[in-house]
C-alpha cells in the first residue's frame, strides 16, 4: 500500500513540471501581446519624437503632426 502512495506522489510531482510550463508559456503570450498593442498604440508618437530630436540636432524646423500628414523637419 505504501509502494502505490509513493507511486501515485511520484506521478503526481511529476506532472507539475507540465503545468508549470504551460504558465510561463501562457505569461509569455501575455507579455507580448501587451508588447505588440504598446508599440502600436505609441507608435506614431515614438515617431514624431524621434524626428522631433532629429530635427533639432540638424537645426531645423519641426512641424507636428495635423490629421494624416506625417510631422516633417524643414531645414
Amino acid at each position: 500500500m505504501l509502494a502505490l502512495y509513493t507511486n501515485l506522489s511520484v506521478r503526481l510531482r511529476g506532472d507539475e513540471k507540465g503545468a508549470t510550463a504551460v504558465e510561463y508559456g501562457i505569461m509569455v503570450s501575455l507579455i507580448a501581446v501587451v508588447i505588440i498593442v504598446a508599440v502600436t498604440l505609441l507608435g506614431g508618437t515614438l515617431l514624431d519624437t524621434f524626428t522631433q530630436v532629429q530635427c533639432s540636432i540638424s537645426g531645423g524646423d519641426f512641424t507636428e503632426r495635423a490629421g494624416d500628414v506625417a510631422a516633417s523637419c524643414a531645414p
